[in-house]
């Protein structure tokens, strides 16, 4: 194909030649520029849909054409058949048909990828046209190319035959058809199968038949399946994909067919095909041994993949079968040996991880029974689930150090994602077996730790206390009688390796809160943990069991306390844990800490942040740079962390999550604050560290951090410092505006604005943030994304908890209404008169701009936030937007020259009648601006 002179552009818009789609295309794939690139792809795709395809189309169909070029014109076609059906003539269908199924034939022994298209373009006519103008389209293609002629072969006919029949469900399912249309054709497609059957199944029972086109018929069948074809309506056809089976050319393909034929909604109803299904899929068992004696994974996967279908899809249904327990029980079998199959995952098999669903579901299916029902599953499956526990803990098992360490970094995550998956598989199996699960694990622990004759692995070992860590995060362990003893074997332990001091960590945490009933034992586990904190490869679990154990047990930790902060110290001036486990081990000494009487807290928060304020003062004296920057954020995330969790209030809710707090908690309490103690001595230096970075905003918001957690933790305690931080933060804000000192107004607002002593520095905070905010916004709010979002929060949250902020003379009311906070100014307008007098006078413009917005001035996906107004102006201002809403919408043409006067006058008359239900005001208003727009019935429409 020779290079064109020139490359496509906007003004070949309405030239849609079958020469400048040939450059187009070439430019598309050959030109190395990206801009001409998208050019062309943008053009093609404007060229797709014009009138002018019909012409093109066809000529690009040509034998002496590129595939490329070909497979545009095919894909021409279904787009014109597919998104512009309305567009064709009644009259053109017959002969639209026959050109279809020429250039079928034609491609039949061509390009496959061309084929498919035009079978699609085909498929999509018949969906079109089913029932009433093409009445039996599938008995039609099926005689169309049985037919001879046309010099191609039987072999290439029978191929795009079941090519065409592949893709007519597909299409039917991607299709954009209306509903009542949808309900029409599935059926008409339904009654097409008594002609599809026995095509298929002629051609899979042939021995002359060749294996592609068995392959062929394979997926056809999945095709159809797919549109809800009963599984006694396939039975046969299934059969003969299991005699598929040996053969490893149609192993895929006929695996394929069966999971989807056997994964149908409504199989369970047919209960004698089910049963029927049993006896072959055990049959499988000799081939998934010879496969996994040879390695090979592909057909280990196929054969697992038919079993645990058939178990997951119906487990009910074959548990039910009382008379056939035995075949059902042989199945379960199969998949416990899929389950454990030999070799570590994901690198010597990928076949276990597909069980762990089945045994949710047959362990939820047994404890559904009706008790005495139940009584007679649990006597057959308890041992069995017994047993499942063994094989999940082997596979869980690392394998050993130097295999571990060949495996890539993706085998390593594969491996731990599926470890969390066997630890979710083992909380539900608790369920059926209960404590006895927990002593059957101590006992072999126990085993394992005190028998000096049985060399161990730790592996073994490792994977026994992973299962207990497994039922003991998310199950309440307190009542067991196992965990005192499981306590006294962790430090028998012989840890010498990285993952089993983990899991030995993570063991710990998991009994945090049983701990935290038996005090006692701390003294056995604490030790331990203390020491794994000086190892950076166990940081995270160290870390994190730590503050498991500071959170539950604080009120028990007085005596430890000591030497947990000095431990801690050690090695957080040793720098060995990364920032986020720092902050971690702060938040694990706030717990710590709370629990102790006022003075030690002074004392321990004396020596633990004195070396931080004074790494602090002399990098304020620096000059900024990106590597004191950085420590300066740390040292103050340090300090956020600890005031995050350091609560002396005696209120058990403590709380790392950040979530806001209730205002009505705990009253002040006597005496200073420890923390507040701290911020006050630390206050000025923080200003100076301002003071220098002021325009850093990382900076900034790590100070109003420290303030916030302050804030949501101290709750009313934090009161002394109310008046000075207001003043800082309107220092901070007038001179550079940051979302963070607006985020940590709006606390301070949450908190104090309700409080006489403290609402004068509010007021005068909340006014100096508004006004300067207002006067960033007149020079352009676009270029502070930020800063409006967290404005309209700090708006939002004023209104709710103290609307006389908006009394103020000094506040500019108009401008707060205008910048968009319009529900929640809208549902204070009663009770705030400043508000009433700008909804009064400014709201006909509201009004005005939501309707502009609805008829198409604005993108579609804000159509919800539009219906908010209209549906909060109806709720408060009702009569006065029954006004609004008439003379708006009496101009013509507005707000769309597409809709009538009485459309609008029934869209506003159904807006004003309902006062509820929000989620139909906004269907009203999608259904509008459809009108508006034009597209009400559209394709559009059916995503919309």
């Amino acid at each position: 194909m020779e290079t064109p002179g020139r490359t496509v552009t906007t003004q070949d818009a309405l030239d849609f030649t079958v020469e400048n789609v040939e450059k187009a295309l070439h430019q598309l794939y050959y030109d190395p520029n990206i801009e001409n690139k998208n050019l062309a792809q943008k053009w093609l795709m404007q060229a797709q849909v014009s009138p002018q395809a019909w012409q093109f189309c066809w000529v690009l169909l040509s034998p002496d054409k590129v595939p490329e070029i070909q497979y545009f014109g095919a894909s021409a076609l279904h787009t014109k058949i597919s998104r512009y059906w309305s567009d064709i003539p009644t009259d053109q269908y017959e002969s639209l048909k026959t050109q279809l199924f020429s250039q079928i034939a034609c491609f039949s022994s061509g390009s496959k990828m061309v084929l498919t298209r035009l079978c699609v373009a085909l498929a999509s006519l018949a969906l079109n046209t089913m029932p009433e103008a093409w009445p039996d389209a599938v008995a039609e293609m099926v005689r169309v190319f049985q037919e001879e002629g046309g010099g191609v072969d039987a072999r290439a006919r029978c191929l795009a035959l079941l090519e065409l029949l592949t893709v007519l469900p597909e299409e039917f399912q991607t299709s954009r058809l209306p509903q009542y249309r949808r309900t029409q054709v599935r059926g008409a497609l339904g009654r097409e199968w008594v002609v599809v059957y026995p095509l298929l199944q002629q051609l899979l029972q042939r021995t002359d038949t060749p294996g592609a086109v068995k392959a062929r018929v394979h997926r056809c069948l999945s095709s159809w399946v797919l549109l809800d074809v009963s599984l006694s309506d396939s039975e046969g056809l299934v059969h003969d994909c299991f005699s598929a089976l040996p053969d490893p050319e149609l192993f895929d393909t006929a695996v394929e067919a069966i999971v989807n034929a056997i994964s149908q909604p409504d199989s369970q109803r047919y209960v004698n095909t089910l049963l029927k299904l049993v006896p072959p899929v055990l049959a499988l068992q000799e081939q998934l041994r010879e496969a996994v004696q040879n390695g090979d994974m592909e057909t280990c996967h196929g054969i697992c993949r038919i079993a645990v279908t058939l178990g997951e899809n119906h487990s009910r249904t074959l548990l039910e079968q009382v008379d056939h327990w035995q075949s059902f029980l042989a199945l379960v079998n199969m998949i416990m040996f899929c389950t454990g199959i030999p070799g570590h995952y994901p690198v010597n098999e990928t076949t276990s991880s597909l069980t762990l669903t089945f045994w949710y579901t047959l362990q939820d299916e047994i404890m559904s029974f009706e008790s005495d029902k139940q009584a007679v599953y649990l006597q057959v499956y308890r041992p069995v689930f017994f047993q499942l526990v063994d094989v999940l803990l082997h596979k869980a098992q690392f394998p050993s150090d130097h295999e571990y360490a060949s495996w890539s970094s993706d085998e390593k995550e594969q491996f731990r994602i599926y470890r969390v998956d066997i630890s979710d598989t083992l909380m539900y199996v608790y369920e059926m077996l209960g404590a006895e699960l927990l002593s059957n694990l101590y006992d072999k622990l126990g085993r394992l730790l005190t028998n000096p004759e049985e060399p161990t692995s730790w592996q073994h070992t490792e994977a026994l206390l992973y299962g207990f860590q497994s039922i003991a995060e998310t199950i309440d362990v307190n009542y067991s009688d196992v965990i005192p003893g499981l306590i006294g074997l962790i430090p028998r332990i012989s840890i010498n390796n990285v993952q089993l001091a983990d899991t030995v960590m993570f063991t710990i945490g998991a009994l945090a809160e049983w701990l935290a009933d038996h005090p006692v034992m701390l003294s056995s586990v604490l030790p331990l943990v203390l020491q794994a904190l000086g190892n950076p490869d166990l940081s995270v679990s160290s870390v994190s069991t730590l503050k498991k154990i500071c959170r539950e047990c604080k009120y028990d930790l007085p005596p430890y306390a000591n030497n947990i902060v000095a431990v801690s110290q050690e090695v957080l001036i040793k720098q060995i844990h990364k920032t986020s486990q720092c902050m971690w081990l702060m938040q694990a000494l706030g717990f710590l800490l709370s629990a102790l009487p006022v003075e030690e807290i002074l004392r321990n928060l004396h020596s633990l942040i004195t070396p931080y304020i004074q790494q602090l003062e002399k990098l304020a004296d620096e000059t900024p740079n990106p590597s004191n920057k950085l420590a300066i954020i740390h040292i103050l995330g340090l300090l956020s962390n600890l005031f995050t969790t350091l609560d002396i209030s005696k209120q058990d809710n403590d709380s790392a999550d950040g979530s806001a707090p209730p205002v009505k908690s705990s009253p002040p309490l006597p005496g200073p604050n420890p923390v507040v103690v701290v911020l006050q001595q630390v206050f000025a230096l923080i200003q100076t560290v301002l003071s220098k970075w002021l325009t850093d905003s990382q900076v900034v918001e790590a100070v109003c951090a420290i303030f916030e957690k302050s804030v949501k933790t101290l709750l009313h305690n934090f009161a002394p410092m109310v008046s000075q931080l207001s003043e800082m933060l309107g220092q901070m804000y007038s001179t550079i505006p940051q979302a963070s000192a607006l985020d940590l107004t709006r606390q301070m607002v949450h908190i104090f604005a309700s409080e006489t002593d403290h609402f004068p520095p509010i007021k005068a905070l909340f006014e100096l943030v508004t006004s300067v905010t207002l006067s960033i916004f007149q020079q352009g709010p676009r270029d502070h994304p930020d800063i409006v979002d967290s404005f309209m929060q700090l708006q939002a949250q004023a209104l709710k908890r103290k609307p006389d902020l908006f009394l103020s003379v000094s506040l500019d009311v108009k401008a707060v209404f205008h910048c968009g906070e319009f529900t929640e100014l809208l549902s204070h307008c009663s009770d705030v008169p400043p508000l009433a007098r700008v909804v009064q006078d400014d709201g006909k413009l509201l009004v005005q701009a939501v309707l502009e917005g609805i008829g198409g001035g604005a993108s579609r996906s804000l159509m919800d936030q539009y219906a908010e107004v209209l549906f909060s102006l109806n709720k408060h201002c009702c009569s006065l937007l029954v006004i609004w809403l008439k003379e708006s919408l009496q101009p013509q043409g507005f707000p769309s020259s597409r809709v009538t006067a009485a459309q609008k006058n029934h869209f506003s008359q159904q807006i004003l009648r309902e006062r509820v239900q929000k989620r139909r005001v906004k269907d009203l208003v999608k259904e509008f601006t459809l009108l508006c727009r034009g597209l009400h019935g559209t394709e559009y429409a059916a995503d919309y």
